[in-house]
């Protein structure tokens, strides 16, 4: 990446990012959330996403099977955060990487101030703590990004979750 020039690089970011929705959006319709629904709120797939992780029979998987499993979360996690939490994919130089880059999410957290999480490490750190959670992964990489609601703050009723779950246990 060192004799890339800034184009290049915006390019290879939407070229990622682009492929990371498509790859989501392709998942949410296999797991029946419709394009329009995903587009509306990436959210609509939780709960599919969530039934198809538990019935997976990750004992019997092979590297492949982890593979497409690692990549599909990761493409949906990245994806979320970018359409939920304005965030916006990076690269990064990282000489200790193969490809001497690696893709991170970024956005402003609740200080202003701006954080970056992988949403690579984040599925990773998951599939060492089985079973599998979605809403874990999800709350996970908002914390790194310094997005998540904390449901005791007495500022505001809105639920890290979204529009219609309120915490009414102030």
């Amino acid at each position: 990446m060192q004799n890339e020039t800034s184009d290049e690089v915006d390019a290879d970011v939407s070229e990622w990012a682009a492929g990371a929705h498509r790859n989501a959006a392709e998942l949410a319709l296999a797991l029946g959330v419709t394009q329009a629904q995903y587009a509306e709120d990436p959210l609509s797939l939780l709960p599919n996403l969530q039934n198809y992780v538990d019935r997976l029979p990750l004992g019997e998987f092979e590297q492949s099977d982890w593979i497409t499993l690692h990549t599909d979360l990761t493409s949906f996690l990245g994806d979320l955060l970018v359409r939920r939490r304005e965030a916006t994919w990076a690269k990064v130089d990282d000489p200790s990487s193969p490809a001497r880059y690696r893709y991170f999410i970024e956005t402003r957290g609740r200080d202003g101030k701006v954080y970056r999480v992988e949403p690579y490490d984040v599925v990773m750190e998951e599939f060492e703590h089985l079973p599998i959670e979605i809403g874990r992964l999800i709350a996970n990489a908002e914390e790194s990004l310094h997005v998540a609601t904390n449901i005791n703050e007495s500022t505001s009723s809105q639920s890290p979750l979204g529009d219609g779950f309120t915490n009414d246990n102030r």
